[in-house]
């Protein structure tokens, strides 16, 4: 039984500070996740995959997460992506201190 593809979009964590990234459609990293690539075909999402994964001077432990249209852009499906669009949770800083100022 054939499982049909959901949308996903790549993530990582950049090497050097530990954010988290998205890949976006012209090849940045970026640390919002609606600026990422929705990728809807899952061939394509392979070809990303390798892409994020390759570039290991500059990020880590790349992975498909599932995605889903919103009006600005893809949005998170699962608490855990979710949760990760928000930044570090121990204390006040990356993301979340960004947000405030």
């Amino acid at each position: 039984m054939n499982r049909s593809f959901a949308p996903k979009v790549v993530t990582a964590n950049r090497l050097q500070e530990g954010d988290v990234v998205y890949l976006t459609a012209d090849d940045r990293w970026s640390l919002v996740h609606h600026e990422a690539e929705l990728i809807e075909d899952e061939a394509h999402a392979q070809m990303r995959l390798l892409h994020a994964a390759a570039q290991k001077l500059v990020v880590v432990g790349a992975y498909l997460a599932d995605a889903k249209p919103g009006p600005n852009g893809p949005e998170p499906t699962h608490f855990r992506e979710e949760f990760r669009t928000r930044g570090p949770s121990n204390y006040h800083h990356g993301k979340q201190a960004d947000l405030t100022t």
